[in-house]
């Protein structure tokens, strides 16, 4: 995948996200989320509650079709890809540490998971 760098830029700045999941009944549910892209892999991550809606979606799924969406004006992404949940403490550790970054650092959460987004297809402007 190429990245430009006024997307990669994009996705550096503090911006909330939306992520949209498919439910079985096919209908579209999107929630706003913090979301931090990793070039290197190909990634976006999404830290989340275990319990979440959208977590239960995707794990149920196994791998799911989803979208993250940020837009900031007339500037917008979305991300297109194959998600995944995992609660390996590593990956959760090392998602946790990605949006500190970005954000802030996140309350303590104990059930908290990782929505790994394997990124198939770029959109926007940005």
């Amino acid at each position: 995948m190429r990245w430009s760098g006024g997307l990669v830029e994009f996705w550096t700045e503090r911006h909330l996200c939306v992520l949209s999941t498919v439910r079985a009944d096919g209908t579209v549910h999107s929630t706003p989320v913090g979301a931090t892209l990793d070039v290197e892999a190909g990634l976006v991550r999404v830290i989340c509650s275990g319990t979440s809606y959208k977590a239960r979606t995707i794990r149920k799924a196994g791998v799911a079709a989803v979208s993250v969406t940020q837009v900031d004006g007339r500037r917008w992404s979305s991300l297109e890809g194959r998600a995944v949940v995992s609660d390996d403490p590593a990956r959760v550790e090392d998602a946790v540490r990605r949006y500190a970054k970005r954000y802030r650092e996140p309350r303590v959460n104990p059930k908290r998971v990782v929505i790994e987004i394997t990124v198939t297809k770029v959109l926007g402007n940005a």
